[in-house]
């Protein structure tokens, strides 16, 4: 009798060991397995045509992702420019709960907005990923106009065309619109914005001599810039840019503006918070690879990593920033208007 108790003793004692064990295996895995993963191919949207910024962007992100093996499935990008850029916004809002689903962002992701209320966009509402750098502006003219070599240069000749002077840019209302108004207020300029789908098309604009300027990024002209077709006059910048040492800043010229664009991803609403995090990792990754730094660097890119709520705030301070901006440049035409 003795020697049976001793054995389920052992038995029992054994069981429990093993138990304890079982246990402790699994709450050191669950995390590894509880990590959200994607499943299927992901809807990668930029707000913008083919050629631009955004969009060059988006595709060395997604060809270095592939390269390094950052990711299991594969991204389709999407370029919808509808309303510029608010067809974008509408289709990632109308996403919600989506995790497979993101977006590419120019500054149009707050003017459109703005602008057309009656889309009812809130931006609130998308799930902030990761603010991959802030793109910069530098105004462009042909090589050809050998007569334009400063802003000086550039206001006389704008004056002269008045509104037969064409200023292409992306979409209505966006960064290129916003600045065209800038110059037209400050200068006392009545230069006509044309507004086309993407940065690349605005581009071959300025190449091809159907439009007389542009407020290009780098990577936009930079094919252009480097075969001798197009000149860059002034930059929309605090400083000097490394890559264009010998163009000025509009502050050193006695304008003290300059102006940014971001590059974020977003996610959509409702998105979960495995997926946020899987993202926030997968670009935080990408923004210190020595591939991002170096197209970073090549395209002028500036700005730190942002994510999370930081995002959001930076969001919504420069949603406001563009909405007073906007109410200023509408007094400013009212009290001077243009002839």
């Amino acid at each position: 009798m003795l020697i049976k108790i001793r054995k389920t003793r052992r038995t029992a004692e054994t069981a429990i060991a093993l138990t304890v064990s079982l246990v402790f295996s699994l709450f050191l895995i669950t995390p590894t397995l509880a990590a959200w993963q994607p499943t299927k191919p992901i809807t990668f949207i930029v707000m913008a045509g083919k050629g631009g910024g955004a969009d060059k962007a988006v595709r060395f992100l997604v060809k270095t992702m592939a390269e390094e093996s950052l990711i299991n499935v594969p991204f389709e990008i999407v370029n919808i420019t509808g309303n510029s850029g608010g067809d974008a916004l509408a289709e990632l809002q109308r996403r919600r709960g989506d995790d497979h689903a993101i977006l590419f962002t120019l500054n149009s992701f707050y003017t459109t907005p703005l602008r057309k209320p009656e889309l009812k966009i809130n931006i609130s509402s998308f799930t902030p990923i990761a603010r991959l750098a802030q793109d910069v502006f530098l105004l462009w003219v042909h090589s050809d106009r050998t007569d334009i070599n400063s802003i000086e240069d550039f206001v006389k000749a704008a004056r002269a065309k008045g509104n037969e002077w064409i200023m292409s840019g992306t979409g209505s209302g966006s960064e290129d619109n916003l600045l065209t108004d800038f110059f037209n207020t400050m200068y006392g300029l009545n230069i006509k914005y044309r507004p086309l789908k993407g940065g690349g098309a605005v581009a071959k604009e300025l190449v091809a001599k159907k439009a007389d300027s542009t407020v290009n990024n780098p990577s936009e002209q930079a094919k252009y810039y480097e075969q001798g077709l197009t000149k860059p006059i002034v930059a929309i910048t605090p400083a000097r840019l490394e890559q264009y040492r010998r163009t000025p800043t509009l502050n050193e010229t006695g304008m003290a503006f300059h102006y940014y664009m971001q590059r974020s991803v977003v996610g959509a609403p409702g998105m979960s918070d495995g997926a946020r995090q899987f993202y926030e990792t997968l670009f935080k990754n990408l923004f210190n690879s020595p591939q991002w730094q170096g197209y970073r660097e090549k395209n002028s890119l500036t700005g730190e990593l942002i994510s999370g709520q930081a995002l959001m705030n930076y969001w919504e301070k420069e949603r406001e920033k563009h909405r007073r901006w906007g109410m200023t440049i509408e007094v400013l035409q009212t009290l001077n208007p243009q002839r």
